[in-house]
């Protein structure tokens, strides 16, 4: 068993070469930063697994399957837990929701023994959204344990926890319950988040109201 590195790349590294609207450059940001060897080779190895997810949100998921093969999991243990998060997406996105959810228990686990805030917060996240029949409860977990995190960064997962979970509730016909939801993101996007995150919460609280809540 590896022991944990005292440093890991920092998430504001990858946030950098992310951009979520669009997969194929980010995939290709992902594919050039590879090429820098400044790296080594764990911080290599989670350049790697970012660089699968940004290939299976492409719907190429046999691909995605194969890069994240090629990464020794055992070398360190937060590369470990990115594993587990970005297997857990592929087959999430594949249409294998109830296959990811042990990916993601694990993912979890290891990231909160580990003191990864920001990887436990995720994986509570995609809990949330993998495992529908217990969608509040792995939401309020996920709320309970980022918004008492040490970084804005990862407290900035509340905004998506409470918002995510106050669409579920809309969809369930709970509207009081869900425009609640909604302003909690909308504290929480002002105190951690981002203009868009907070221009999000707004459009729940107007389909809130607007459904009666």
């Amino acid at each position: 068993m590896v022991e944990a590195r005292a440093v890991t790349l920092d998430q504001s590294a990858l946030d950098e070469l992310w951009d979520f609207s669009d997969p194929a450059a980010s995939e290709a940001a992902f594919r050039n930063a590879l090429d820098d060897s400044a790296y080594d080779d764990v911080e290599r190895a989670e350049l790697t697994t970012q660089l699968g997810r940004a290939i299976g949100l492409q719907g190429r998921f046999e691909e995605a399957d194969a890069v994240l093969d090629e990464i020794d999991a055992e070398q360190d243990p937060t590369v470990a837990v990115r594993v587990l998060l970005e297997r857990g997406r592929v087959l999430h996105s594949a249409g294998h929701a109830a296959m990811s959810v042990p990916l993601f228990e694990q993912a979890a686990e290891l990231g909160e023994h580990l003191g990864e805030e920001f990887l436990a917060a995720d994986a509570f996240h995609m809990l949330a959204l993998a495992d529908d029949g217990h969608a509040e409860s792995w939401s309020r977990a996920g709320i309970e344990y980022a918004s008492t995190a040490h970084t804005p960064r990862v407290q900035r997962w509340c905004v998506s926890l409470h918002g995510n979970l106050g669409w579920h509730l809309l969809g369930a016909g709970a509207a009081h319950r869900a425009l609640v939801e909604f302003q909690l993101a909308e504290q929480w996007a002002a105190r951690a988040g981002t203009p868009s995150q907070a221009a999000w919460a707004r459009e729940g609280i107007e389909a809130s109201r607007a459904a009666g809540g």
